[in-house]
């Protein structure tokens, strides 16, 4: 293994994954290679058990938690290469399911921005082979075929491939391309500029109260919410359009103004403690349970998503 390879797993059933994973870590494992499995609790489970003591070679990670918003995941992967010895570090292994039954257009989309980005972020990367588990009995078949376009390499029953629709992540989509879905009704609009800036977080706050988020929540919505509007006064234009809805068990929040984002990572990668930008939008990650960024012309948008229940 002397570059990244980034392969996309299509199984079917339980039964499938395993036979799929199990001996790809127990291989890792023989070789002295750590390996990172973020998947659901339930895969971790009976991947601990078909492991047995090669398990002390890998470090589990309930996706379900970690890839709610699937912008916090390239951040973990990040960790664990800078754990092993950085982009030239020893070999290492990864699993990684950030896709599943049941998961949201608006999530499906983040999953295959993510996806493709991986191959950006660690295309530089020796010794690092990342498998992508996808269920072919439980996910329509335009998820596989997105699978196929975000993962230079196709393992499909049993046989691994190059994909033959693979695109590279400078001739993909971008994950600031494409339209959101229409906003929500009733629908609330807060203009905002420099001094507005207190009076805009005290707005967020009532419809928080409002919504019933509990208190950590809300202050996390204001936090996101603060660093968005600060982001538009200094790099927007000096003045933002805030709107907020309900949707689906979720309060969702809008930032747009004239601005332009031009870096695929941005709020995916620790920024440096001496960069000037950066900082807001990977805070905005961290409390968010979905962000879609889009970016063009007309300027920039920033959509959050926060569970009422979380």
């Amino acid at each position: 293994m002397s570059a990244f390879r980034h392969e996309a797993l299509f199984y079917a059933g339980e039964d499938g994954f395993l036979a799929g994973t199990v001996p790809f870590l127990r291989n890792g494992a023989e070789l002295g290679e750590n390996a990172l499995v973020a998947v659901s609790s339930a895969h971790a489970e009976v991947m601990r058990a078909e492991l047995g003591e090669a398990a002390d070679f890998v470090r589990f990670v309930d996706m379900a938690e970690l890839g709610r918003n699937p912008s916090r995941i390239i951040p973990a992967w990040n960790d664990f290469v800078a754990s092993r010895g950085g982009m030239a570090g020893e070999p290492i292994r990864g699993v990684g399911e950030p896709i599943w039954a049941g998961r949201s257009e608006q999530e499906l989309t983040e999953c295959h921005h993510h996806e493709s980005l991986l191959n950006l972020a660690f295309g530089e990367r020796d010794s690092f082979w990342l498998m992508c588990p996808y269920d072919t009995e439980a996910l329509p078949g335009e998820v596989i075929d997105a699978a196929r376009r975000t993962h230079p390499v196709v393992d499909e029953g049993g046989v691994s491939a190059p994909s033959s629709t693979y695109v590279a992540p400078d001739a993909a989509p971008g994950p600031f391309d494409g339209e959101l879905s229409p906003p929500g009704y009733p629908l609330d609009e807060f203009v905002f500029t420099e001094t507005d800036l207190r009076a805009l977080r005290q707005f967020v706050q009532r419809r928080c109260d409002s919504a019933g988020h509990e208190p950590a929540r809300t202050a996390d919505v204001v936090l996101a919410i603060s660093e968005l509007a600060a982001n538009s006064v200094l790099h927007g234009g000096g003045v933002g359009i805030l709107r907020h809805w309900r949707e689906n068990g979720s309060t969702v929040w809008e930032v747009r103004d004239s601005g332009s984002f031009d870096r695929p990572l941005l709020g995916r990668v620790i920024p440096e403690p001496s960069g000037a930008t950066g900082r807001g939008l990977w805070l905005v990650n961290q409390v968010s349970d979905l962000v879609q960024m889009r970016s063009g012309d007309a300027g920039s948008v920033v959509r959050l998503h926060m569970n009422v229940a979380a």
